[in-house]
Parts: structure tokens; sequence; C-alpha cells
């Protein structure tokens, strides 16, 4: 969540930067925030008072007693016990402002980075680089739903008998191309300096908050009503998290891990052409990539791991595009977001693949994850995180933009990992 001494101290950037997300009555709720932030201060500052003048009477109460003026010391006891009452009350106040305060801050999203454009949508993204060749298919091309009823490699049937539409069951070279780009992911994560992890799927309600998930996104996400958790819509909620309350070293930067989950999401609303097949589920893997970076170094780190995911792009022989998105189409946590698309030949569209995005303070804020300085100081961390890759639509491409009379051409660096050539 933002920071109070920044909405303070540069208003008019906070109140800019908001409107460029179209974000409803930015002043009015910043003006609001300020407002509860001195009423916060009031309170601290008049039990303050109250608690330095009971230390005061605290010891005039023995000098008292040591000089006999026993009348005096009771009536000093008297108003010891006033003032424990006020402070009771200004504590109950103080709680209940602060509370208010956190829960207003939880609904404004993160500032934008000054580079990002205004725009309202995804048509008002800008598009950075297009890099390979969109395949001509001709005539003959399958979409991929057609694909793997063809090669018998993914069932979406079944796994509506199991679960539920979006929930599709991988069979024979099916499982076997998620498995090596799982295996495939995580290798060139490892190679490029990520340590892996493998968290728990499932996280708190302290989890959710302090990435942004909740409340933000709480509707979207499946939720194990009678144990309070939730199942996680990516791997960054549980891998920024294990970082919450921490405190790190100035050296220990930059901190780099990487993470396969399964990922689900409710998608609540979701129809139409563009959801067909694989191009959004209800349950999907990923491999996430997270970074904890020094302030001054995080955008450095953003521009890195963007060009990590496009060469991920470039191995896997899949036309891409990256896009630097408008402040109406950022996620609610995110200050910059570049995404990844690729061409689906067959779809003739491209899809997105990969988002990268920088939280600066927003997310390390609300988990306390701070850093000690040279200056003996702490400061809060950034958080960065990126898709490397969600397997979905890296599928459907590979499946359509490969596809031949002859079966489906598989690209040369997941052959290692499959066994096998094509499909």
């Amino acid at each position: 969540m933002l920071l109070v001494n920044t909405i303070r101290e540069k208003f008019e950037d906070a109140m800019t930067g908001l409107q460029k997300r179209n974000f409803p009555q930015a002043e009015e709720t910043l003006k609001q925030v300020l407002a509860l932030d001195n009423k916060r201060k009031e309170a601290q500052t008049e039990r303050d008072n109250l608690q330095a003048e009971s230390n005061s009477i605290s010891k005039e109460i023995g000098m008292l007693m040591k000089s006999g003026k026993k009348e005096e010391a009771e009536k000093a006891k008297a108003r010891t016990g006033e003032i424990k009452a006020q402070v009771k009350v200004l504590e109950e106040a103080y709680n209940q402002i602060e509370e208010e305060l956190k829960d207003l801050l939880y609904t404004i999203p993160n500032i934008p980075h000054e580079s990002v454009p205004a725009g309202k949508s995804a048509d008002d993204n800008i598009v950075m680089l297009e890099h390979g060749n969109i395949p001509n298919l001709g005539d003959d091309k399958l979409p991929h739903w057609e694909l793997i009823k063809k090669y018998d490699i993914i069932d979406f049937d079944l796994g509506v008998k199991i679960a539920g539409a979006g929930f599709p069951v991988y069979k024979g070279k099916g499982a076997r191309l998620q498995r090596a780009l799982i295996n495939f992911f995580l290798d060139e994560a490892v190679k490029n300096g990520y340590s892996e992890v493998q968290p728990p799927i499932l996280v708190n309600e302290d989890s959710g908050y302090g990435t942004g998930q909740l409340p933000d996104k709480e509707g979207q996400m499946y939720e194990a009503t009678a144990d309070k958790l939730f199942l996680i819509p990516t791997a960054e909620v549980p891998i920024t998290n294990l970082y919450r309350d921490v405190i790190l070293q100035e050296e220990d930067f930059p901190i780099k891990n990487a993470g396969h989950t399964p990922c689900f999401r409710r998608e609540a609303g979701s129809w139409g052409a563009h959801v067909r097949g694989l191009n959004r589920l209800h349950q999907f893997d990923k491999v996430e990539i997270v970074q904890i970076s020094h302030p001054d170094k995080s955008y450095e780190a953003l521009e890195d791991m963007s060009i990590y995911v496009q060469k991920l792009l470039q191995k896997l022989e899949l036309p891409y595009r990256v896009l630097k998105l408008c402040g109406g189409d950022m996620g609610f946590t995110s200050a910059l977001t570049y995404d990844m698309e690729v061409y689906s030949a067959a779809q003739e569209r491209w899809l997105e693949v990969s988002s990268v995005s920088n939280f600066e303070t927003y997310q390390a804020n609300r988990l306390k994850l701070r850093y000690k300085g040279e200056d003996k100081k702490t400061s809060l961390a950034h958080t960065l995180n990126g898709s490397a890759l969600a397997l979905p639509r890296i599928v459907a491409a590979i499946l359509e933009n490969n596809q031949t009379s002859e079966g489906i051409n598989m690209p040369k660096a997941l052959v290692p990992y499959l066994g096998f050539d094509k499909i």
C-alpha cells in the first residue's frame, strides 16, 4: 500500500498518478487519508501527553509519601486513575482510526511510474518491440483446441467430468509437454541466478494482503473457507511472502527466487471465443520469478527480467512482442508492467504469456519487508515478479505455430526434455 508520508509530501504527483489509472475521486480519497492520519497523530499526541503527566505524577507520589503528605499523595493517585481511563479511551480511538486508515489505503492502487502512459484499456498500451516471424500456415490451419483432439493430448471433457470447465486433463505427449516446459523453465531460471523454491499452494489471509491480492482480487480466488486459506492465483504470493516481516542487509541484494506451482483463478465472468481451449483456465501451471531489490536498482532489475523472459520465448522459437501497459490496464499493485505476448498463428491474434512488474515499495510496505543500509537505518525494499512462463498459452502457440501435415514439430530447446521431436 502507499506510504502516508509519500501522499503528504508528493500529494500532486500521487493525485496525477492515480488519475492516470482512472482511479475515481483520487483527490478526495487522498485528502481523506491525510485527514485520518492527522486524527491519528492528534490522538497519539494527546495519549503521549497524558502518559507523560502520569509518569510525572507517579514520581511526585513517591516524594509526597516520603514527606508524609498522605492526603496530597492520595489526590495524585486519583489523578493517575483518571489519566489511565482517559488513555484507554484514547488508545481505543487511536486503534479505530488506524484500522480505518489501513482499510482506506488498501483500496488505493499503486502510483504508476512516470513513464507509464495514460490510457483506459489494453488498446492504449504501447508496443515496445516485436521479434520473430509470424508463420504462414495456409487455409488448412487448425486452432489448438482442434489439434489437441486430433492428437489426443489434452481432454477438456474429462476435466469437466472430474472438476468442471477450465480444468483440463493432459494426456500422453500432452502431459510430457507440460513437464518438459516446467523443467526447461526452472533449469533456465537456475542458470540465470535464481534459487529454486517450492512453496505451498495454499496461503493465509496475511499472505494475500501482503502482496495485494486481498482485498482487490478476493472474488477471483478459490477459498478453503473452513480453514480461511486461499488457493494461490500465482506463485508470486507465497514466494514474496517468504520475506514478510524480514529485515534484510544491504549486501543481501539482489534476492532472486523462482518456483513452479499450479495456479488457480476463478476468472468470474469470463466467456467467449477469446477464452476457448487453453486461452483461459481455472487451473494452470506456471514458473514465477521474484526479485527483492535495492530501490536504486529495481528498474535495472525489471529490464533484466524482461530480457530474460524474451530469451525464453526466443529459445521456444515463438514470435512475440513486448508491451508497456498504460495506467488503465495495469495491475492494482504495479508501478510499471511489461507484458509479453506470443502470436497465435491459427487464432491470428496475440496472446499474453507473461507480465513482468516492479511494485516499488507498495508490497514491501504491506509486508513490512525492509533492509538495513550502511547508515544503519531501515528502509523499505522494492519487490518485482514475472511469469517465466505461464504454460497454457505457450502450449497453444507451440501447437498452432508448428503444425504440419505430418504432425506438430517441437522446439529444439524442448527435445532433450521431451524425448521426442514431433507430436
